[in-house]
């Protein structure tokens, strides 16, 4: 597979997500203009969701390539 992105960038993505998540969820608790509140939590948890996601899925891919690279040797 081919990245578009320097590995070190990728490789903390998810990261990136998840902590792109909690600042706007702290966020929201400080902002009380218009419907900013909302969109933060809405914003946080979508990113939450998708750091989490992403996180898990390259921790299951990578795990079942060791598992098994290990049953072929």
């Amino acid at each position: 597979m081919r990245l578009w992105i320097n590995k070190p960038i990728y490789e903390l993505l998810p990261y990136a997500y998840l902590i792109a998540g909690v600042a706007s969820l702290a966020a929201s608790t400080y902002l009380d203009f218009w419907y900013w509140p909302v969109i933060c939590v809405a914003v946080g948890l979508l990113a939450l969701i998708a750091g989490l996601v992403v996180w898990l899925k390259r921790h299951g891919h990578r795990h079942s390539q060791s598992s098994s690279s290990a049953e072929d040797a």
